[in-house]
C-alpha cells in the first residue's frame, strides 16, 4: 500500500544551460540523500509557487560554492550515513529479565554488552501492556486505540492493521531499505493484513501468539498453529523449541544478503511467551529452569546477529535496538519473567505492564556506557527513524515525535512530556514528569499462588470463556487472574517506582493538572470508562 508515496521526485536545480539533480549529486559522493523534513505534508504543495525561484537560486548558489571550493563530500561532517536498523523485540520478557536491569538467576552477556556499548533506557514504554496493541503502536507511531487495535488478535479475528496506516517498514522501504521480519507479527492473519502487504520484503513467523493453537494450556479447541513464510503456511504446529534458532538463522542470512545496501531487520521473537521452549543445546543450561534456558538462548541468538554485523564490517553502520513488547505474564509463575522493582506485569497499566528494558547502540552516534532515565516510547520510533533516514510521514495524526537528540544524549534534548496509559479503550492513568495519576479502574492481578510448569494460577478451577471474549474478565477466565480495582491515586515514580504510596493528598495541584491532561486525552483518543468517543480515532482494517 501507499505506492504513490514510494517515489520522491528530486528537486531540479537549473544553473544557466545545464541541470543537476540534487539527489544524484549528493549520492554520487557517498553521502546520504538530502534529508527531507519528516513533517512535510506530502499531499499538498502550499507556498511552493512563492518559494520555488528563491529556493532554486539558494540551492544553485550553495552548489556552485561547493563545486568551486573542491569539496568532494560536502555533507560528511553534517549528516551521518543512513544506518542499517536492527530491532530486537522479545515477547513478554520483563523489566527485570536482563542482567543489566537486575536479573540474577540467569545470564544475558550479549544484551549486557549491547547496553555497555550503547545507552540503557530505564524509563522506556510500550503503548499498551499486551501483544497486538503494543505492536500496533510500534508500527504506526500512534496509540493503539487511535488505530482501533486492541488486546491480542487470534485465529477468529477478522480485523487487522488498516491499509490507510503508514507503517515503519513502509517508510523505510520507500527510502530504499530492504526489510524483513522474523518472529511474531500479530497485526492480523488474513492475507490483506500480512507483513508482506505492509512494507516487509520477507516474513517467516507466526501471525499471532504461540499459545493460539493446540498447546494452549486451558482452551483445547483451538486449531493448528500456522508457521507462515511470506504469505504461505509452510508448517502446522511447528517445533517451538526451534523458533529462536530458525529466526536467528534467517536473520543472519538476511544480513549477509543485504550487507551492501541499507536494511531494516525486525526480530519480534516468539519466546518467552508461554508455552516456552528451549532447544536441546540450552535445556538445563541456565540452572534457572526452562524460563532461564529460554532467555539464555535468546541472548545467544542476539549475540550471533551482532557477531554477523561485526563480521561484515557493519557494526559501525548499524543502529541496534533491544526492547520487549510488554511486561511478564506473571500468572505463569516459574514459566514467566520478572518485572523487577515494578508493580504487576502484562495486562496492566502499572509500571510492570508497560515499562520495559531498552538499550540502543550505534557506535559514534549513541553514547556508550550511558544510562538515561528520560521518558521514551516505541511511539517515537517511526518519526525518529523517518527524520534519521530522510523518510516521510503520511498525513495521519500520530503520537510519536523525533527523539534522536534525546537518544544521542544531546544537551537540552527534551523527553516525552506526557504519557497516557491505555488498556484497550480505557484511559487508566496519566504520567507527566515523575508524576503518575491512576484514574479509577479495574485491573488484573494473578490469583495466588502463581502457576507453575506451564499452567496458569488457579488452573484446576478455571472456567475459560470463549476466545472471542477478550475483555478483562475473558482474559482472567483463561489465564488465572482475578479482577481488582484501584481508585484515583497519585504516585511519584522518582521516589516510588513500585507504586505503593499514594501522595495525592500532599499534591492536589499535581492531581488537578493531570486530570486536565486526562480530559485532553479523552477528547482526542476517547475513553470507554467515561463513555467518551475520541475525535481523532481511525478505524482498523476489516474484511
Amino acid at each position: 500500500m501507499h505506492n504513490a508515496m514510494a517515489t520522491i521526485l528530486p528537486e531540479v536545480i537549473t544553473i544557466q544551460m545545464f541541470t543537476i539533480k540534487t539527489a544524484e549529486f549528493f549520492s554520487s559522493r557517498a553521502c546520504i540523500t538530502p534529508v527531507v523534513s519528516a513533517t512535510h505534508n506530502w499531499g499538498t504543495a502550499k507556498s511552493h509557487s512563492r518559494t520555488a525561484i528563491s529556493g532554486q537560486l539558494l540551492a544553485a548558489a550553495l552548489l556552485a560554492t561547493l563545486l568551486a571550493s573542491g569539496i568532494s563530500n560536502p555533507c560528511r561532517a553534517q549528516t551521518p550515513q543512513r544506518p542499517n536498523i536492527v530491532l530486537l523485540f522479545n515477547d513478554d520478557q520483563g523489566y527485570g529479565d536482563v542482567g543489566c536491569f537486575g536479573a540474577q538467576n540467569f545470564k544475558t552477556p550479549n544484551l549486557d554488552k549491547l547496553a555497555a556499548d550503547g545507552t540503557r533506557f530505564t524509563s522506556f514504554y510500550v503503548a499498551q501492556p499486551v501483544c497486538t496493541a503494543s505492536r500496533a503502536s510500534l508500527m504506526t507511531g500512534s496509540y493503539s486505540n487511535r488505530v482501533s487495535l486492541f488486546g491480542a488478535l487470534n485465529h477468529e479475528s477478522n480485523v487487522g492493521i488498516a491499509a490507510s496506516e503508514w507503517l515503519l517498514p513502509e517508510m523505510l522501504k520507500a527510502t530504499g531499505y530492504a526489510t524483513a521480519i522474523y518472529g511474531k507479527w500479530h497485526l492480523g492473519h488474513r492475507d490483506q493484513f500480512l507483513p508482506t502487504r505492509n512494507g516487509f520484503d520477507e516474513f517467516l513467523g507466526l501471525p499471532y501468539s504461540n499459545d493460539n493453537g493446540p498447546l494452549h494450556p486451558v482452551v483445547k479447541t483451538i486449531p493448528s498453529l500456522p508457521l507462515i513464510e511470506n504469505e504461505k503456511t509452510v508448517e502446522l504446529d511447528p517445533d517451538q523449541s526451534q523458533f529462536t534458532r530458525r529466526f536467528t538463522d534467517r536473520a543472519i542470512r538476511f544480513i549477509e544478503t543485504n550487507k551492501d545496501r541499507p536494511f531494516f531487520l525486525y526480530m519480534p521473537h516468539v519466546m518467552p511467551h508461554v508455552p516456552i521452549f528451549a532447544s536441546e543445546k540450552f535445556k538445563g543450561k541456565s540452572g534457572a529452569g526452562p524460563y532461564g534456558d529460554v532467555i539464555e538462548e535468546l541472548d545467544s541468538g542476539i549475540g550471533e546477529v551482532l557477531a554477523t554485523l561485526e563480521k561484515h564490517g557493519l557494526a559501525q553502520k548499524t543502529l541496534v535496538i533491544f526492547c520487549t513488547d510488554n511486561g511478564p505474564f506473571l500468572s505463569y509463575g516459574n514459566h514467566a519473567g520478572s518485572a523487577g522493582p515494578l508493580r504487576e506485569g502484562k495486562l496492566t497499566t502499572f509500571e510492570g505492564g508497560v515499562r520495559v528494558p531498552c538499550m540502543m547502540r550505534w557506535p559514534g552516534h549513541i553514547p556508550a556506557g550511558r544510562t538515561s532515565g528520560d521518558l521514551l516510547s516505541t511511539l517515537d520510533f517511526l518519526p525518529t527513524f523517518a527524520k534519521l533516514v530522510g523518510g516521510k510521514l503520511s498525513d495521519n495524526k500520530i503520537d510519536g515525535e523525533d527523539r534522536w537528540p534525546l537518544i544521542t544524549g544531546q544537551p537540552g534534548a527534551k523527553p516525552r512530556e506526557n504519557f497516557y496509559y491505555y488498556a484497550g479503550d480505557e484511559l487508566q492513568a496519566v504520567r507527566s514528569g515523575p508524576w503518575k495519576l491512576h484514574l479509577p479502574h479495574e485491573y488484573l492481578t494473578p490469583v495466588q499462588p502463581p502457576g507453575k510448569n506451564g499452567k496458569p494460577a488457579n488452573f484446576d478451577n478455571l472456567k475459560p470463556e470463549s476466545m472471542s471474549v477478550s475483555g478483562l474478565r475473558g482474559i482472567a477466565s483463561r489465564h488465572g487472574y482475578v479482577v481488582k480495582k484501584i481508585e484515583q491515586t497519585l504516585y511519584n515514580l522518582d521516589d516510588d517506582l513500585g507504586e505503593t504510596q499514594d501522595v495525592s493528598a500532599q499534591h492536589p495541584e499535581v492531581v488537578n493538572r493531570l486530570l486536565k491532561l486526562a480530559e485532553a486525552a479523552r477528547t482526542d483518543l476517547g475513553d470507554s470508562l467515561t463513555k467518551r468517543q475520541g475525535s481523532s480515532v481511525r478505524p482498523c482494517g476489516s474484511l
